[in-house]
């Protein structure tokens, strides 16, 4: 069953369907995110002969042979061997058939010759396509794919459609188990992220911990193996594992990492970090009244299952293998657990802003994300991790984990906190709760409770 990605079906459908402009499309994203489901969702709608050809790790002769071979099938051919994709093209040009060739994995291919000469080979072969062929490059190694993006690159500029594919935010995971409870959906999200290969092989008739315990501890849980030989594989040789290790649950500066490391050769961290955020392992934050305060900037892992990895299973795999998985779970994950959900809460909520602003329910906001502040009184500084900004107005979210409603009092709190601090000026307050809340609108808040988190499911 396809979930998700309907707007970018959307606009590969569109693409695909119209013949008034060349077609060269480009969709990249990290491995088992869903790119070739979302083609072979799209290449349903496609009035003509599909051929999809994945690439392989071979020389640039041994691809073009396999492409070839491809393509002959595709067609309905004996095995027909062109002498140039040009050849190839110019007899695609003579048929009375719509075409589209999806060519899958372009790394492997573009990696056979020397920098930038398939990619020429390949902007030739666009700048020719013929009116009845429609062309897809797909790519999973996110660095390469973007190379093409790079404006010295032959293919800058060649592509109609570009497509750079995420997993799903927390609203498109939840589709995956849309049965669960409001708190169960965001731990889920917390633990598993919103990768579609991971939901697919969740088991929702288990709990989390027997999820966890299944697919996670064991040294051949399913998910633990697409972690350490999928999702490292690209990146394990040329960075320092310790600095996933180091950002774990939370978020540095340069100069935590740095003394973390106890490394003097600062230029070669500059560079495993510039690695991780080209790769979007990692991500450089700042707070939204502190742009480009290099001070204020921090970095963290994107992904929740990466989280939760480096966390919790990185470096224990002996104790893991000596104690068994449910003792470790007892030991090393179950007290902390609801912890380590509820600080990903104020990141489902940004997501939450994200897509209602989309949706124009939020027209007044400029930006949102995390607020820095420093109280001279107090001699204290510190940051809140949901805000939104209105203007030069800041209004401010608690996001609060809980298996209970909220109730009016905890919220006066929790305003009367915020109205202590000196650095900070107060437009408005609202909450996030799991478990709703014990009152109605009152006093100015803003309340957002499970159901409307989930856009009132």
């Amino acid at each position: 069953m396809f979930i998700g990605r309907e707007k970018e079906l959307k606009q590969l459908n569109a693409e695909l369907s119209s013949w008034k402009r060349k077609t060269a499309v480009l969709v990249y994203g990290k491995r088992r995110v869903g790119k070739s489901t979302l083609l072979s969702e799209a290449a349903k709608s496609f009035e003509g002969v599909v051929i999809n050809h994945m690439c392989v790790t071979s020389t640039f002769e041994g691809n073009m042979e396999l492409i070839y071979q491809s393509v002959s099938e595709g067609l309905g051919l004996p095995n027909i061997r062109f002498g140039s994709l040009f050849e190839m093209m110019d007899y695609m040009k003579t048929l009375d058939k719509k075409i589209l060739l999806i060519i899958d994995e372009y790394p492997y291919l573009k990696q056979t010759k020397k920098k930038n000469e398939v990619d020429s080979y390949m902007q030739a072969v666009i700048d020719r396509l013929p009116e009845n062929v429609k062309l897809v490059l797909c790519g999973s190694y996110i660095t390469v794919m973007k190379e093409l993006l790079e404006e010295g690159n032959p293919l800058f500029g060649r592509f109609s459609l570009i497509q750079h594919i995420r997993d799903f935010d927390y609203l498109d995971a939840a589709k995956f188990y849309p049965e669960f409870s409001v708190r169960d959906k965001v731990a889920f999200y917390a633990v598993f992220g919103g990768s579609p290969y991971v939901l697919e092989n969740l088991d929702t008739g288990l709990t989390l911990r027997e999820n966890i315990e299944r697919l996670l501890l064991p040294e051949t849980g399913l998910v633990r193996s697409h972690i350490e030989n999928v999702m490292l594989k690209e990146i394990q040789k040329t960075f320092d594992a310790r600095i996933l290790e180091i950002l774990g649950n939370g978020k540095k500066r340069y100069s935590e990492i740095r003394d973390k490391i106890i490394s003097s050769e600062t230029g070669l961290l500059d560079k495993q970090l510039k690695i991780l955020l080209d790769m979007e392992t990692i991500q450089k934050t700042e707070p939204i009244n502190r742009r480009n305060d290099k001070k204020k900037q921090f970095y963290e892992i994107v992904d929740n299952l990466m989280r939760f990895y480096f966390t919790f299973i990185f470096g224990k795999a002996g104790t893991i293998a000596r104690i068994g998985e449910e003792q470790f779970y007892n030991r090393n994950i179950d007290a902390v657990l609801e912890q380590f959900v509820s600080r990903r809460l104020e990141g489902i909520a940004l997501q939450y802003f994200h897509r209602a602003a989309m949706l124009g329910n939020y027209p007044d906001i400029d930006d949102f994300g995390s607020y820095w502040y420093d109280d001279l009184a107090t001699k204290t500084n510190g940051e809140f991790d949901c805000v939104i900004r209105r203007g030069k107005q800041y209004d401010f979210y608690e996001c609060k984990y809980f298996d209970r409603p909220m109730t009016l009092e905890e919220c006066r709190q929790e305003k009367e906190q915020l109205d202590s601090i000196k650095g900070i000026t107060v437009s408005g307050v609202g909450f996030v709760c799991t478990g709703g809340f014990a009152f109605e609108g009152a006093e100015g808040f803003t309340l957002i409770d499970g159901k409307t988190l989930y856009f009132n499911e």
